[in-house]
């Protein structure tokens, strides 16, 4: 237990993880209430939602690649500082909005869409601003554990949320998520000064230009291609969770508002196990995530065909469990294994087509739902995610230099073959040996 929480033991990392904990809350009652009201209080149905789902997700394709360029080239701190601002004032805003009644959803459209560039512009910086706050040798675990707030969130988050719009409505919901941010924002100014990874302020070639650079270097790595094609399948098709169980929650088997946090509640208790078993492991292998993506399909298969809530419900357990099994072993991967000069600009490539996905698949999700009904949502999501982790596995593979071959003796086990220049060598991953960060 004390090694799954050392990152913990550095104060700064401690009072930010803190913070983002507390924020990390207000979110997710921000995403359940939103949801909420543009399904049930506005009346605006399946596809509405997920057109709102998806526009929080447009900026990740517009401005996500500007925001690793900020983290390049910016000092974090402030920049942080003024992306939860930004943030938190979109809350506010559409909460005032709904407590006076003049809520439409084109309101929630569009601050949904300014959420989402906040965020764009934020999760690059936020992410590798960890390695600023821990040894290189700490990194996978605080990345592990930044997964574990966000999800320790998930489990408290939704179930408030629930009990608060059955007792006083959506609008305060959306006023205590804006609050939360001050949170942050707190101890971004309380961090005591560390000398911070020098900014590349080289303005060679112009912002464009640099943008490519981290593409380039992207397409130069067909390991980094291969997880990125599988992050694109889960985020596109698998991961639309809170879409597709208020769908599940009010159409199939007709529950209220408080059910449907319950539901995020235990979808969280597997992505909080999932992170905490992460934080134990110390590099990310590339054959966990391909996979851990297939049996994440089958699984999410396996929950919507469940007859009842109490079923489908339990089965949301281990598909959280996998689905965060898969997103750290991406990131940690990226993240471990890309250098410090382009690390925001890979980060925001990859959160760009995790998330960015999101515009297409969520309304596509919906149009499913109306035209098949709810189950398929989660169905065609599953069967979806499964096949682009294969087409990964079975094209990409070869091209990022890894050959698998079983082994008999001297014990069971796989001999996998890395033949890229950055992490050439053989490295037996058979049982008890850790094959170290360049694994597949």
């Amino acid at each position: 237990m004390k090694n799954t929480f050392r990152s913990l033991r550095h104060r700064d990392y401690r009072l930010y993880w803190s913070s983002m904990f507390v924020s990390n809350i207000g979110t997710w009652m921000q995403q359940i209430a939103q949801l909420w009201l543009v399904l049930i209080v506005l009346e605006g149905g399946a596809r509405a939602s997920g057109v709102t789902l998806g526009l929080q997700f447009v900026p990740f394709l517009l401005v996500a690649p500007f925001g690793g360029l900020l983290a390049d080239r910016l000092p974090k701190r402030p920049l942080l500082i003024g992306t939860n601002a930004f943030m938190g004032t979109i809350g506010l805003v559409l909460g005032a909005l709904t407590l006076t009644d003049v809520a439409q959803i084109w309101h929630v459209y569009v601050l949904a869409f300014l959420l989402g560039v906040g965020k764009a512009l934020d999760n690059p910086a936020r992410q590798s601003f960890v390695s600023e706050l821990v040894s290189p040798d700490e990194l996978p675990n605080a990345i592990a554990l930044n997964s574990t707030s966000f999800n320790a969130a998930r489990l408290i988050g939704p179930a408030v949320a629930g009990l608060l719009i059955h007792a006083i409505g959506t609008g305060w919901v959306f006023l205590i998520n804006g609050a939360t941010f001050i949170s942050p924002i707190i101890a971004l100014i309380l961090l005591r000064a560390r000398p911070a990874a020098k900014a590349d302020r080289s303005d060679a070639g112009g912002a464009i230009s640099r943008l490519f650079e981290g593409v380039t270097y992207v397409r130069s790595r067909p390991d980094l291609v291969m997880v990125m094609l599988v992050a694109f399948g889960l985020g596109t098709f698998g991961m639309n969770f809170e879409l597709t169980m208020a769908l599940m929650a009010t159409e199939v088997y007709e529950k209220g508002a408080g059910e449907y946090g319950i539901l995020g509640s235990i979808l969280a208790v597997g992505t909080l196990t999932g992170a905490l078993l992460a934080a134990r492991r110390k590099y990310p292998r590339r054959r966990l995530i391909v996979g851990g993506a297939v049996v994440f399909g089958i699984v999410e298969i396996i929950a919507a065909l469940m007859p009842t809530y109490a079923l489908f419900a339990l089965a949301l357990a281990p598909l959280g469990l996998i689905t965060m099994t898969v997103l750290i072993a991406s990131n940690t991967y990226v993240q471990t294994t890309v250098p410090h000069e382009v690390r925001g600009r890979v980060l925001a490539l990859y959160m760009m087509i995790l998330m960015g996905g999101k515009p297409i698949g969520a309304p596509v999700v919906g149009w499913v739902a109306d035209v098949f009904g709810a189950p398929w949502s989660f169905i065609g999501g599953g069967i979806l995610t499964i096949i682009i982790a294969i087409v990964a596995l079975v094209f990409i593979a070869p091209r990022s230099g890894i050959v698998v071959r079983p082994r008999i003796r001297p014990r069971p086990g796989l001999a996998v073959i890395v033949n890229l220049p950055h992490e050439r060598g053989r490295l037996n991953t058979g049982p008890g040996r850790d094959a170290g960060p360049q694994a597949a």
